[in-house]
């Protein structure tokens, strides 16, 4: 069996001031921004330093410090593809880990330049939850039972009165972190997910909250793939330089190599209780070390969280080793002027008007610039669809992140019009502390007929005074397609140079009867329109009807009145 080592439970924030140091030097100015609005907009994001307390993710929850086994699932450089079999601590259970993929899956869509890795959400998901508790989830990924870190009382742990009224933790008085993923409440109301497609954002459900989870670590310009970006990420789950360690060891460790288990078979942290449905025992008094754990217990019990026994009397208990001081990192260098979002400006974009059903001639791009008003490269942008409206970007997706090019500037995808006309707001937004947005109006037109054309193609013909057999039909449309409710005028012409409605022959007849030579009628479904019935006077001859629409598309029809032949 693989040797495990560091099995105990650790408050999620560090107190010494050697690990204060570290984290801040981690973590300067990398907050989350808050997700861009499909209903206004103006909703920019709110961002700063690293949040410490409630306002990191989980609230700086208590988590699980198992470590990885000494031996790897795979040997160095190997492929990450998943083996069948491997390690127990390797499996990843099937629901949870499909979960993990989706949202990287998701989030290469959305926001490619953050480079989200599902092994960096499965690290956080074991140390958070252990993979909730071992995958015991339902078909949909909701967890079995409720998993609670302890109420955030400030008695060992962050002080955080209730901001739910316990509708997620169940605790009105103080918030608790929630689900599989341990987000807190009132972060969970910024960050919520609907994972997996069920209209719901509910943060014990596994592919809700690790979607979630995935879009918190790439808030703001984080580039994952970049290691100071990827410590700022998870240094914003929780402040604790020895939470990032944990992290980081199971990252690694995922990143060699998994396997999918059967759900409610995954290995549970060995700090978890048996019967409790949160992963964390109730906090006793303790005294902080300069480790950033706790002091043992005055009184030894007879068991431990993690199932060993205290030793028995007479037996020598090895010597206190102090926990080796971490060295704090070595601060990162301001940002220069040159490095730092300044504005973001209008690169060009012109008027934003569509067809229904087509794409816009237009596309919004956008310039991001340095303190200075030079071009900045690799800024994100958001791009969003705003208001009552059916356009989309490609794949029909309302909200686009890119990075800015070289020369600062950054284009949309096409934008595609609905059936739905009207206007609405495009806007793009950049920048975390102080950010920046711009909005365009975008108006969808309805289709107007370019086309009016005969259904059939038979002669149409009557006797003096008697009604023609056959009805006229046309039909609209627009680059093919029909175009219901278009206008159409239907008059009987003269055949002179400058044709006007006639005052003989075929005519039809208005409501009371009379006889009438100009009618206006509009197409129904698919542009099709069936006319009156037309009548003939006793004036026989050739005649002509000629169809109008509202853009100027004509078509005429022929009329023969003649007497039929004797027999």
């Amino acid at each position: 069996m693989a040797a495990q080592f560091g099995r105990r439970l650790r408050r999620g924030a560090t107190t010494t001031a050697v690990a204060a140091a570290a984290v801040a030097a981690l973590s300067a100015s990398q907050a989350p921004a808050a997700p861009q609005s499909d209903t206004a907009a103006g909703d920019q994001a709110a961002a700063g330093a690293t949040p410490s307390g409630d306002s990191a993710a989980t609230g700086n929850s208590p988590y699980h410090t198992d470590l990885p086994p000494l031996n790897t699932p795979n040997k160095p450089g190997a492929s990450v593809n998943l083996p069948v079999t491997g390690s127990a601590e390797a499996g990843i259970p099937a629901s949870v880990l499909a979960a993990y993929k989706r949202a990287e899956q998701e989030l290469a869509a959305t926001d490619a330049a953050c480079r989200l890795p599902w092994q960096l959400l499965a690290a956080i998901g074991k140390v958070e939850s252990g993979q909730a508790r071992g995958g015991k989830v339902d078909a949909n990924g909701t967890t079995l039972s409720p998993i609670l870190g302890p109420a955030l009382n400030g008695q060992g742990f962050a002080l955080i009165k209730d901001t739910d009224g316990g509708a997620y933790d169940g605790d009105s008085t103080h918030d608790r972190a929630v689900g599989p993923m341990q987000f807190i409440p009132s972060t969970w109301a910024t960050w919520g997910q609907d994972g997996n497609g069920d209209g719901r954002k509910d943060p014990n459900n596994i592919h809700d909250a690790a979607l979630a989870a995935g879009r918190y670590l790439c808030a703001g310009t984080r580039d994952l793939s970049v290691a100071a970006d990827l410590d700022r990420a998870v240094l914003s789950y929780n402040h604790s330089t020895e939470y990032l360690r944990t992290v980081r060891s199971w990252f690694d460790y995922y990143k060699r190599g998994t396997h999918e288990v059967p759900d409610g078979t995954g290995v549970l942290p060995a700090d978890t209780g048996g019967g409790t449905t949160s992963p964390f025992p109730t906090p006793t008094p303790t005294t902080g070390t300069p480790g950033g754990g706790t002091s043992p217990s005055p009184t030894p019990s007879p068991s431990k969280p993690g199932g060993g026994t205290s030793p028995s009397p007479g037996t020598s208990t090895p010597p206190a080793t102090k926990p080796p001081t971490t060295k704090p990192p070595t601060p990162t260098p301001a940002p220069t002027p040159s490095e730092t979002f300044g504005s973001l400006e209008d690169a060009g974009t012109g008027t934003l008007t569509a067809t229904a059903g087509e794409a816009f001639g237009e596309r919004v791009t956008v310039r991001a610039e340095n303190k200075l008003g030079k071009p900045l490269a690799r800024t994100s942008v958001t791009f969003a669809v705003v208001g009552a409206t059916d356009a989309r970007f490609a794949d029909g997706k309302s909200t686009v992140t890119l990075r800015t090019g070289a020369d600062g500037t950054v284009t949309a995808p096409v934008l595609t019009a609905g059936e739905k006309t009207g206007v609405f707001k495009v806007t793009a937004v950049a920048g975390t502390t102080k950010p920046r947005a711009l909005s365009w109006t975008a108006n969808v037109t309805a289709r107007v007929a370019d086309t009016i054309a005969l259904t059939g193609d038979k002669a149409l013909t009557a006797a003096p005074g008697a009604e023609f057999t056959d009805r006229v039909e046309v039909r609209t449309t627009y680059k093919g397609t029909g175009v219901a409710d278009t206008a159409v005028t239907a008059t009987m012409i003269t055949d002179a140079g400058t044709p006007a409605e006639n005052d003989k022959g075929p005519y039809f007849e208005d409501a009371a009867g009379d006889p009438v030579r100009t009618l206006n009628l509009t197409t129904g479904a698919d542009g099709v329109l069936e006319l009156p019935e037309i009548y003939a006077d006793d004036t026989e001859g050739t005649y002509t009807l000629r169809l109008t629409t509202a853009s100027g598309a004509t078509v005429t029809v022929e009329l023969k009145v003649e007497a039929a032949p004797a027999a």
